[in-house]
């Protein structure tokens, strides 16, 4: 057990220096982008580019020859607007955070009248940590996944899909609401969601650029403008290298090791005391786990993704693996739910009688839920 605390400690410290040095990192990689944009303008151009330099009370305007000359220059006159903004929109996206992985992942808070099974499950295991509550939330869909969000006590959410609720025992649910405070506990949730934050920044500006080429191309030139096709082409070099950038970004994210997912599975079964339910529950949510019209961004987060990012990274380890981690560290024999019912999993395929099996006609009428 003392190995398992220093282990845990070591993860933890891990994510908090990991947190800094990309709060360090993705100025540097603004700056460079801005440096290389301002390289391929005056590249396009010749090779020549207008600076100015201050002579006395007047502005001089020097066409000079060097791209290189020119990109530096931008980098020395402007580094402190570059740096207003990648503040600002740090501020914005700090302060706003949770707003935005709720539009991003279609979810809604829920109160413990609305959930009080699912809610209290939740803040037991939250009261047996001593830790505080976090926020509740759920989203309409019938795969089956999690995820935990936030950046402090104060923003912390543990996201759940109805058909999680709908297909999995209470036990099993637990174990998974276990595995997501886990997350909270080790930092992990902070490291993904400033990698969220800033990747979003550089993969915004490289679609803004992407949608102006493509209006350009599409919409008829005008007659008087004939540098039209070199201002494609300049657009052309600008989104190649801000989408340089943005995979520079996501190369950050694998910094991330898949190792924060066998914790905390481990974690969930320190928590609940209950191995099996954790196998049990990762056996029902593989293969089922995509949510619908969510960005990779947040199936990193979840419980399970069995999507290689990108199509080449995975982002989590073989859900097989992680079973046999628990069975091998628990001494418990891998559980065969075949057969075995559970709530919800009739009428798992007719959305138009799904119904919340949390909620039971004892404690007031059924919320009809607006399954899209």
């Amino acid at each position: 057990m003392a190995a398992a605390g220093i282990g845990l400690n070591t993860h933890i410290w891990n994510n908090n220096i990991r947190s800094v040095i990309l709060l360090a990192l993705y100025p540097l990689i603004i700056m460079a982008m801005v440096w290389a944009v301002a390289y391929v303008v005056a590249y396009a151009q010749g090779g020549y580019n207008i600076v100015r330099y201050e002579e006395g009370p007047n502005t001089v305007w020097l066409n000079v020859g060097n791209p290189e000359y020119v990109a530096n220059n931008i980098i020395l006159e402007y580094w402190p607007a570059i740096l207003t903004v990648i503040a600002l929109w740090f501020m914005i996206s700090w302060l706003f955070h949770t707003s935005m992985i709720r539009r991003l992942s279609h979810s809604h808070p829920v109160t413990r009248q609305e959930e009080p099974e699912l809610y209290n499950l939740l803040e037991n295991l939250c009261i047996s940590r001593g830790m505080p509550m976090p926020r509740l939330e759920i989203i309409e869909t019938h795969a089956r996944n999690a995820f935990a969000s936030g950046i402090d006590n104060k923003s912390f959410a543990v996201t759940v899909t109805r058909g999680l609720l709908n297909s999995l025992q209470k036990d099993e649910v637990e174990a998974v609401l276990a595995h997501e405070l886990t997350h909270i506990e080790n930092r992990d949730v902070r490291l993904l969601i400033i990698c969220v934050i800033f990747t979003g920044m550089v993969g915004f500006a490289a679609q803004m650029v992407w949608s102006n080429i493509r209006y350009s191309l599409l919409v008829p030139r005008r007659r008087g403008n004939r540098n039209n096709g070199g201002g494609v082409i300049i657009l052309i070099a600008i989104a190649v290298v801000l989408w340089i950038g943005y995979m520079a970004t996501l190369f950050m994210r694998f910094a991330l090791s898949r190792r924060r997912e066998y914790m905390a599975d481990g974690g969930a079964v320190e928590k609940t005391k209950n191995p099996d339910a954790m196998m049990r529950a990762l056996l029902r949510i593989a293969g089922r786990e995509r949510i619908p019209a969510t960005p990779d961004d947040i199936a990193m987060m979840c419980i399970e993704n069995s999507k290689p990012f990108f199509g080449i990274f995975a982002t989590h380890p073989p859900i097989d693996e992680r079973i046999k981690a628990i069975s091998q560290v628990t001494g418990t024999p891998i559980p065969d739910i075949r057969g075995v019912p559970v709530g919800g999993e009739k009428s798992f395929h007719n959305p138009q009688d799904q119904k919340n099996p949390w909620l039971t006609r004892e404690r007031g009428p059924r919320r009809k839920i607006p399954w899209s």
